[in-house]
């Protein structure tokens, strides 16, 4: 998949987690978290007042550092898309 469909696949990934209304799994949440922060290249600190909470947001960026930007998009909408079609 070349750069721009991959972008275009990972925003069209982005929109469907943040329409869905429904609480997702803390795993599954902690992994798209994670692959999300690696594909934008965010590294900001996890900002949960629950000091546990930012602990594992902060493990589940680790699991991420050996992968590059690309690799993160591509896994995000793989998770995405993957959960979404458990869900059917």
């Amino acid at each position: 998949m070349d750069s721009e469909k991959l972008d275009i696949e990972f925003k069209k990934a982005i929109k469907r987690v943040n329409a869905h209304t429904d609480p997702f799994p803390a795993d599954t949440l902690l992994r798209i978290y994670a692959y999300y922060k690696k594909a934008t290249n965010d590294y900001s600190r996890p900002s949960s007042r629950t000091p546990i909470i930012n602990a594992f947001k902060t493990n589940a960026l680790f699991q991420t550092k050996d992968i590059t930007e690309d690799e993160a998009k591509r896994i995000y909408i793989d998770l995405v898309n993957d959960y979404f079609l458990d869900k059917k």
